[in-house]
């Protein structure tokens, strides 16, 4: 088993001195109490909510909860009691000049998120965990912090087309990315069971658990494709408002991100529809039944696997480093579509994924288009299977998927 040391770690440092509380959010099992445990200084205490009766006791009398647990403290799990956060409030309030005394761990995005800003408005930071990332994975930590294809190190690559494929179908979770799970069917099958039995329960009323499986495996079979609520419906025997509110359920949980398409007024015709990717390639993967790293390339999913992998990267580098992922993609009625926008200070870095080692110029026969509209478009690349980057154009590079 190996240590792999996480780039957010430098981030939890940041936050900590600037903000009396700080909440890490992500999906289960990508390290969040583990990064706040490697994080913390001699002396902070640890608490989990996990345990029953010590939730009990955050529930019902919070504020013996939070003497019995003074700071400074983890409390992992805040989604199980919020009740503490209007003391953590009082207790910040009587002492402004605290800085990280309260580390927060949440599996609930959505919902923690919400409770945390209303309750600790400009008191408390957010950072959202993802798995881990390439850059982590082989010892990169310091160049995770933006996405322009400048600040890519193109010079180092993480392997080959069958490499990458290992890595897309293993997925990012910490526990099979450092080898401590050794099994990779029964980590997911565990890992979806609790899912089931855990958060679902806890998000909603949702009471047929075979059927909201059927619809997790329908949405991951979708995974890179522009969502189509009812057909999702109809294939799993749903309605359509069931089908939004199930598939809110999974973007609370930090299983699945909509990727929206960049809009503006003088783009009238680009479609509204956002694309649905999995956060997880491994996750997908298991889900979809790809039971190989082979058998996943070849087939019919590959090329929007390699696209979800992408995706995944480029959040995991906003998201290590506290920034806000500010991605888009554009696709117009004509057809046109160009798969990601990154937007930088004013301007897109237009980014297509391409699983070939030799992209094409008419790979990138959108760019021209959308130019044409009068968007800001800055440098371009073509993330593709290449083991070296190179140019591809003036404006545009080639970059290995295994720069990111």
């Amino acid at each position: 088993m190996k240590f792999i040391e996480r780039t957010a770690l430098a981030t939890i440092k940041e936050l900590s001195a600037q903000f009396p509380a700080i909440l890490v959010c992500g999906a289960r099992q990508v390290g969040k109490t583990t990064l706040l445990r490697n994080a913390a200084e001699q002396g902070r205490a640890f608490v989990s909510l996990d345990d029953p009766d010590i939730r009990t006791l955050a529930r019902k009398d919070p504020a013996l909860f939070l003497q019995s647990y003074p700071p400074p403290i983890i409390i992992d799990e805040l989604q199980y009691a919020p009740q503490i956060l209007p003391l953590v409030k009082m207790a910040i309030d009587r002492n402004p000049n605290m800085c990280g005394q309260f580390w927060f761990t949440g599996s609930q995005q959505f919902h923690l998120m919400r409770d945390a800003s209303e309750s600790l408005a400009g008191r408390i930071g957010i950072l959202d965990l993802g798995g881990i990332s390439q850059g982590e994975e082989f010892g990169r930590t310091g160049d995770d912090a933006f996405l322009v294809p400048d600040t890519i190190d193109t010079q180092t690559s993480f392997g080959t087309a069958p490499e990458v494929y290992r890595r897309i179908h293993r997925g990012a979770f910490p526990a099979l990315a450092s080898g401590r799970a050794k099994n990779w069917e029964t980590f997911f099958r565990s890992y979806v069971r609790t899912y089931l039995e855990r958060d679902v329960h806890d998000l909603t009323r949702i009471t047929d658990e075979d059927r909201f499986l059927t619809f997790l495996k329908a949405a991951a079979a979708r995974t890179g494709q522009l969502l189509n609520i009812s057909e999702l419906a109809r294939d799993v025997g749903i309605g359509a408002s069931t089908a939004r509110d199930w598939l809110s359920i999974l973007g609370t949980s930090g299983l699945v991100y909509l990727l929206r398409p960049y809009s503006r007024n003088v783009t009238s015709r680009i479609v509204k529809t956002p694309k649905l990717y999995f956060t997880d390639t491994g996750l997908c993967s298991y889900l979809t039944g790809w039971t190989s790293p082979e058998t996943l390339a070849n087939g019919a999913m590959g090329g929007a696997m390699l696209e979800t992998h992408v995706i995944g990267e480029l959040l995991k580098r906003c998201w290590n480093r506290g920034r806000e992922a500010r991605l888009w993609f554009y696709r117009d009625k004509a057809g046109s579509e160009i798969d990601i926008l990154i937007e930088h200070d004013g301007i897109l870095d237009p980014v297509e994924v391409k699983k070939t080692a030799s992209p094409r110029l008419s790979d990138i026969h959108a760019f021209a288009k959308v130019r044409s509209l009068g968007l800001p478009l800055g440098k371009g690349a073509v993330m593709c299977l290449s083991e070296r980057a190179r140019p591809l154009t003036q404006d545009v590079s080639v970059i290995p998927i295994g720069s990111i």
